[in-house]
């Protein structure tokens, strides 16, 4: 999967936008106001920054060398993803696990208005 993909599937999850407030070189992919997703545009390489689960982010980072700690974020709750070596199947999945991580912590009410658009 590369960037331009990896952009199309986020967009077409519900309730999710594309914004650059860390300035122009990291795109951050959020649904409704709260981050899942960054990703920078100034590297040849394909990353990708994707919250999840605790217990789950060690097990991956153990299994699958491209998977490490959240470069620059909460090393408990995100990891970071080589897209140039993860399967675009495998990418996917662990890009809808950090959406439904962080949908699932939205208010009761932001979470019956995303069901609503």
């Amino acid at each position: 999967m590369n960037i331009e993909e990896f952009r199309d599937f986020c967009l077409s999850m519900k309730g999710v936008t594309e914004e650059l407030p860390f300035g122009p070189d990291t795109l951050v992919y959020k649904v409704m106001g709260k981050m899942f997703a960054l990703t920078g545009l100034d590297t040849e390489t394909f990353t990708v920054n994707l919250k999840c689960d605790p217990d789950r982010a060690i097990q991956l980072r153990e299994e699958f060398h491209y998977i490490t700690p959240g470069y620059h974020m909460n090393k408990k709750h995100w990891n970071t993803v080589n897209g140039d070596n993860a399967s675009t199947t495998q990418l996917k999945e662990l890009t809808e696990h950090s959406y439904q991580l962080v949908v699932s912590s939205l208010p009761k009410k932001v979470q019956v208005e995303l069901q609503n658009l």
